[in-house]
């Protein structure tokens, strides 16, 4: 079984940076491809914030372009979200999802984290 755990969230001040980590644990072979989506509250719709491809192609959220990054570190089974320049307007929960593959002949498979709350405001 695979878990995702994220953490990194919190209050922060417009102009700040925070990264988020989304950790899998369990029988993980590789992650193979992430991405990260945002909910600014309960019962609206989410939007997709950035992701990784299996090709290493990334793409973003026009809003969020230039000042987010998206990467995967296999050697820590983790997802990070690095974040600078932030705005009042990325307040969300940011949700991770991944294919994460628990064996080298396994297909890959999704799974998502419990969300993590970001707030900028002054």
């Amino acid at each position: 079984q695979v878990q995702l755990v994220e953490s990194g969230g919190g209050l922060v001040q417009p102009g700040g940076s925070l990264r988020l980590s989304c950790a899998a644990s369990g029988s993980v072979f590789s992650i193979n491809a992430a991405g990260w989506y945002r909910q600014v509250s309960p019962g609206a719709q989410s939007e997709l914030a950035a992701t990784l491809t299996e090709t290493n192609s990334t793409n973003y959220l026009r809003s969020v372009k230039g000042r987010f990054t998206i990467s995967i570190d296999n050697t820590k089974n983790t997802v990070y979200l690095q974040m600078n320049s932030l705005k009042p307007e990325d307040t969300a929960v940011y949700y991770c999802n991944a294919i994460v593959r628990i064996t080298t002949t396994a297909p890959g498979r999704v799974y998502w984290g419990q969300g993590t709350q970001v707030t900028v405001s002054s």
